[in-house]
Formats: C-alpha cells, structure tokens, sequence
C-alpha cells in the first residue's frame, strides 16, 4: 500500500477519535467553521479509500 493511502488512513482514524461527527445534522444550517471541519473530513475519506 502506498505511503500516501496509508497517512491518509491513519490521520482518518485520528479525526475518528477527534474531531465531530456532523452526520445527524443539516447540512446547510452549519456554521462556517463547521462546515470546514464537515469538508476536511470528507477530503481525508476520500483519499483514505
């Protein structure tokens, strides 16, 4: 497994532990930094998988 997929799979289990789940709220009514942190860990999913 390349080095990038694996810091990508560890810094995934990291904001796990650490950062919000936002998954039961809208969306659209987040606040701005919210709505950072809901798109940092998108970025992470996506290049963890």
């Amino acid at each position: 497994m390349p080095v990038r997929k694996q810091a990508f799979r560890l810094l995934a289990r990291f904001n796990r532990a650490v950062l919000p789940k936002q998954w039961h709220r809208d969306l659209t009514k987040l606040t701005t930094a919210r709505k950072l942190v809901t798109a940092y860990r998108y970025w992470v999913t996506r290049n963890a998988l």
